[in-house]
């Protein structure tokens, strides 16, 4: 059996075990999906999303990158967290790290990777920024955990500060953003305590009114 066969039988096995759990489950996903989170974390293929929190496809969206990386300029992140947020309605946005994370790695060595390096730019930053902090700790293992909080602190900033997410305050919809980080040689999650749940929990610099709309549906 060749490699890609091997994955279609799995495929097989996978369905057919939901279907003895739950015969209607296909159907009954077929026909909608609410779930109430957003995941937002890294590709590495050691972190897998639905697996770490036990949950079964159509309970978790997820969006995934190298080294859990959201810039404003990314289309693609900020499209997947405004169909979350405004259309499926999700009440809680989850950046994930993780510990090892090679993405952060490489933000915090001088090697040229090609292209990647531009992507990992605001990590690499975040590390310059930090080290005076990172040079206390005695392991280069130690620093780089460290590293992968911050990276992950970091994130969970800029989701609260766009205007997708404050847009969803203004309006009284229910949402939080939290950081959480995994650990690959435990399989841990660890909440990193910043979650954000409103517009006066961020820096003024990064807050943003509500658009007319919005003004306009309160008065």
């Amino acid at each position: 059996m060749s490699e890609l066969q091997q994955l279609f039988a799995n495929n097989r096995d996978w369905a057919e075990a939901i279907k003895q759990e739950d015969t209607d489950f296909f159907s009954k996903l077929a026909n909608q999906q609410a779930p109430e989170y957003l995941w937002i974390g890294c590709a590495d293929s050691r972190v897998p999303a639905n697996e770490i929190v036990g949950l079964l496809p159509g309970e978790l969206f997820v969006h995934r990158n190298v080294a859990n990386v959201v810039l404003h300029t990314d289309l693609n992140c900020l499209s997947v967290m405004q169909y979350a947020v405004d259309v499926l309605k999700v009440k809680h946005i989850i950046v994930t790290g993780h510990y090892g994370c090679g993405g952060v790695r490489a933000a915090m060595q001088q090697q040229q990777l090609g292209l990647i390096d531009g992507w990992l730019r605001s990590i690499r930053d975040l590390y310059y920024e930090q080290r005076g902090r990172l040079q206390l700790l005695a392991s280069e293992e130690s620093r780089l955990d460290l590293m992968c909080e911050l990276n992950v602190i970091q994130q969970v900033a800029h989701v609260s500060h766009t205007s997708i997410v404050q847009n969803a305050w203004h309006r009284g919809q229910p949402l939080s953003v939290h950081g959480f980080i995994y650990g690959i040689k435990d399989g841990q999650l660890k909440d990193l305590g910043v979650t954000v749940t409103s517009s006066e929990q961020i820096p003024e610099q990064y807050r943003l009114t509500p658009p007319a709309e919005i003004n306009c549906a309160g008065q």
